[in-house]
């Protein structure tokens, strides 16, 4: 099992409202290098979406819910596949969107307690919490040639010390995708 972090970031390391969603000064930054850059498996997933479990956070859980289940291309209906996990403390009723359930108990008791590999996208308090624990194995990165100077950060100041190797990188669309794992130990 392995705990995969995927999020579109900006040079400066900023990954807040990259669709412009939240409603930000500077939201929608990813999308303003159009839909190629964005749209389809641009995290290279592949058979980890079809044998895995995405773990999302209440808010990135809600707005995916609104946005993937009315969509009919060969992408979205991997999406809505998924077997998908919310990490909740208020959410009780998972039914918008399909396969979707919320942890009952611990958030990082269930990772731990996992055995698919776990797909993390957005949800920055999710990924926080369990870089915290150092339960992160894979960063796949999709950095955008802009820099926000302001902005929630993917890696906070303060944050626990990470070693990693590039295991990948190439250009899509205006981005770079970069793969980042668990530096030899």
């Amino acid at each position: 099992m392995s705990v995969i972090v995927i999020e579109f970031i900006t040079l400066d390391g900023i990954v807040s409202d990259p669709d412009g969603s939240g409603g930000t000064p500077t939201g929608g930054w990813a999308f303003r290098h159009g839909p190629e850059t964005v749209a389809g498996d641009k995290f290279r997933l592949g058979s980890v979406l079809d044998d895995g479990v995405m773990l999302l956070g209440h808010r990135t859980w809600q707005l995916f819910s609104r946005l993937w289940p009315g969509r009919d291309d060969p992408f979205s209906a991997r999406m809505n596949a998924v077997p998908k996990l919310v990490a909740s403390r208020t959410l009780t009723d998972a039914s918008a969107w399909a396969n979707s359930q919320v942890i009952d108990g611990d958030l990082v008791d269930a990772v731990k307690h996992e055995r698919r590999d776990v797909i993390i996208t957005g949800s920055l308090s999710v990924v926080h919490a369990l870089m915290a624990e150092d339960l992160i194995d894979e960063y796949r990165l999709l950095t955008f040639p802009t820099i926000l100077g302001t902005g929630e950060r993917l890696f906070p100041a303060g944050g626990l010390p990470a070693y990693l190797e590039c295991l990948s990188a190439e250009r899509a669309g205006a981005a770079v995708l970069a793969r980042y794992g668990r530096a030899a130990r």
